[in-house]
């Protein structure tokens, strides 16, 4: 299960408050967000991509105190790994093309995605189970109602009635209705 951005903030004012814990528990999962950046932007070996993780969580750690609570942490944390991507391409001298350069610049995209995924996240956990999986398999992962189906062992029907159910609940919460 992926932390949202509520979760790794209050992992990050707790490591700031010094709890090793919360501190283990922030860096544990920061990885997974971290391998999808740099894999989706970093064209070399699998180790390049280690090492920026690593080089990364370095960072996150030897300068948490620059951390402003009151501001997003999903921010602060694409912003890191964004100079130690620049800094990894500076070390390699290496070229890139106009795409890459354009991935780098504006990988701002990938942290709204990011941020966006953890919301989407929170919103289902608040679902019972099947909704929430109904919903992520049709919604978010492109399967077909048959495909999503077949893989929960439930009939099309109760596929498409749990995403009917589980939206609307969504869309009350959102709202404030719930």
């Amino acid at each position: 299960m992926r932390a949202t951005e509520d979760q790794l903030r209050r992992w990050m004012i707790g490591s700031l408050n010094g709890d090793a814990g919360d501190h283990a528990a922030l860096l544990s999962a920061l990885v997974p967000l971290l391998q999808a950046f740099y894999r989706r932007r970093v064209h070399d070996a699998v180790e390049d991509v280690e090492d920026l993780v690593q080089d990364t969580l370095i960072a996150v750690h030897s300068r948490r105190a620059t951390y402003d609570p009151a501001r997003p942490f999903g921010a602060w944390l694409f912003a890191i790994a964004r100079y130690k991507m620049i800094d990894h391409f500076r070390r390699r001298r290496q070229s890139c093309t106009i795409e890459d350069v354009e991935d780098i610049l504006v990988a701002e995209s990938f942290e709204d995605a990011a941020i966006a995924r953890l919301d989407v996240d929170r919103l289902l956990e608040g679902l019972p189970p099947k909704q929430a999986a109904a919903i992520r398999d049709t919604r978010i992962d492109g399967l077909s109602v048959e495909e999503a189906a077949s893989s929960a062992g439930i009939g099309q029907s109760d596929v498409k009635v749990s995403v009917h159910r589980g939206l609307r609940a969504l869309a009350a919460r959102v709202r404030g209705n719930a």
